[in-house]
């Protein structure tokens, strides 16, 4: 029997029976037949992909289409206006309408004709549409906003990006942020529709961003939006919105110190403490809520860049917070890591309590490679991330802890067990010293090779192969050979001396990083900051 799809169906007006598939009238009573359907099917597809057959946008087509809609738009308006509380008398206007604005989305495939867009004055009309009674229509606006802008529509040069920021600018002049956040201040989580409108409107927000990274201030100067982003990432349960809410805030986060400044004064230091708070003692129970977790520590760790928030961080007990992560041992362990070390940088009352709230134990026992083992964890890359950012820690409490018993329990650190942190400082020193000779030898081949790069990008390049990790480990030294303990200097020393290295390799890399210290912070800062490596420099 054939397995083509068949479908019983009734016609009483075929006369071409057919013993075997024919469909009749018989005394009045219609029989039920089965009927191959391949050809009415390749039929229907031919004609819906003629019917879906890619129009070809020009002017011409797009002023047809700004006209058609400026048109649906005034029916609508004088319907509403004529008939306010008769729905049924508006209905059909407002569906006009939404075809319209679904067609406008066609000129998502000519970017080259934003401009006349533009010219043509359509962008008032669509975007005073984010306001309208009908949250549909609304909605309809977004989706063609986030389909306008893209970042695949336009290519990556600069001459073929004029046409997106042409567009953008017009938005912005518009009012497309303002529109954008009060339409999603009354948006409904609890409606499927206006949830996939919330996601449309935070993703058009990153597009505007792309094409313009003033937005990112621009939006939170001029709306509420950072307020609602702190809303949404309170929330306790987990859903794609709250996990996209949280990837904004970071996007909005990363590049402002204005933005940064602006969510510590509200309370938002505080608010993503909470949020990270719900992973100190279990694990996210998707890849999505993986992502949101990191999100929310990328927030964190832009947050605590301006020294104010650092203050915050501390009063609202972040330092604790983080220890207790680490301890428990959970996916969050690397990132809690990762902000006490913004936390602690160039940030002594920060330093302070971590001491006294006893991390040293929990910190250095991640620095001998005490890490927690799962799946993500064993990933060499993630260990020597961590590796990295445990020095930098470490580096951070010798900056910020200079004297009294605070300074005694971190030296005692690599005194006990025999000096076994030496003995794991000096291991690293040697990996990294590997690792950027071979660096240093490729690049010297490469400028062979007639390939010109400066001193500074050499420097740089040298920096990413894990110079700064290096760096940080001999300032590390710098502190202990300046303790003057006996002991320790001895266990350097006979460690150098097994490597067929002596104290000046040490200094050569202590000298390197005195001299390109920059002055990103002042020129007292850096004068302060190279006084004191030249101190170490002295010592050895």
């Amino acid at each position: 029997m054939s397995t083509k799809r068949r479908r019983d169906y009734y016609d009483e007006d075929d006369d071409d029976n057919n013993e075997n598939d024919a469909v009749f009238s018989n005394g009045g009573k219609s029989q039920k037949v089965e009927v191959d359907l391949s050809l009415l099917e390749a039929l229907e597809k031919s004609q819906s992909q003629n019917k879906n057959a890619v129009e070809v946008v020009d002017l011409k087509t797009l002023k047809k289409l700004v006209l058609s809609f400026e048109r649906k738009l005034k029916d609508n308006i004088e319907a509403r206006l004529k008939y306010p509380n008769q729905p049924d008398r508006f209905a059909d206007s407002e569906i006009d309408l939404h075809d319209d604005l679904h067609k406008l989305s066609i000129l998502a495939g000519a970017p080259e004709l934003y401009p006349d867009l533009v010219n043509l004055n359509a962008i008032p009309s669509i975007l005073n549409l984010l306001a309208h009674d009908n949250t549909d229509i609304a909605v309809d606006v977004v989706q063609l906003l986030q389909d306008l802008t893209d970042p695949d529509v336009f290519e990556d040069d600069e001459e073929s990006d004029e046409p997106a920021r042409v567009l953008v600018d017009a938005l912005v002049e518009n009012n497309v942020l303002e529109l954008l956040v009060q339409n999603l201040q009354r948006l409904n989580d609890s409606d499927p529709d206006e949830m996939a409108a919330v996601y449309s409107t935070l993703t058009t927000v990153e597009n505007l961003v792309e094409v313009k990274p003033a937005v990112a201030e621009m939006v939170c100067e001029r709306t509420k939006l950072l307020k609602w982003l702190l809303g949404k990432i309170k929330v306790r349960e987990f859903d794609s919105n709250k996990q996209y809410a949280s990837e904004i805030l970071a996007i909005l986060l990363q590049n402002s110190a204005a933005n940064q400044r602006r969510v510590g004064q509200m309370n938002g230091v505080d608010v993503v403490l909470q949020a990270v708070a719900m992973y100190k003692s279990k694990d996210p129970k998707s890849l999505d809520e993986e992502e949101m977790v990191e999100n929310l520590f990328d927030c964190l760790c832009c947050l605590l860049m301006p020294l104010e928030n650092k203050e915050r961080f501390v009063k609202a007990e972040g330092v604790e917070l983080m220890i207790i992560i680490m301890k428990q041992k959970k996916s969050a362990y690397s990132s809690a890591i990762r902000a006490l070390d913004f936390a602690m940088t160039k940030y002594p009352p920060a330093c302070e309590r971590f001491v006294d709230v006893l991390g040293l134990k929990t910190a250095f026992a991640a620095f001998m490679g005490k890490i927690p083992v799962n799946k993500k964890n064993k990933k060499e890359r993630y260990q020597e991330e961590l590796e990295e950012r445990i020095v930098s820690l470490i580096a951070s409490l010798f900056g910020g802890i200079l004297r009294g018993s605070r300074r005694e329990r971190l030296l005692s650190k690599f005194v006990e067990n025999e000096c076994e942190k030496i003995d794991r400082l000096m291991e690293l020193y040697m990996r990294y010293s590997d690792r950027v000779k071979t660096e240093t030898e490729r690049l010297n081949h490469l400028e062979l090779d007639d390939l010109e790069m400066d001193e500074e990008e050499k420097y740089n390049r040298k920096l990413e192969s894990g110079l700064y990790t290096l760096q940080l480990i001999a300032v590390i030294l710098g502190h202990i050979w300046c303790s003057e303990h006996p002991h320790m200097r001895a266990r350097i020393e006979l460690l150098l001396k097994q490597q067929k290295l002596t104290n000046k390799d040490v200094k050569d890399i202590l000298q390197e990083y005195h001299d390109n210290i920059g002055d990103l912070d002042g020129p007292e800062e850096k004068e302060r900051a190279q006084a004191k490596i030249q101190k170490f420099i002295s010592a050895f």
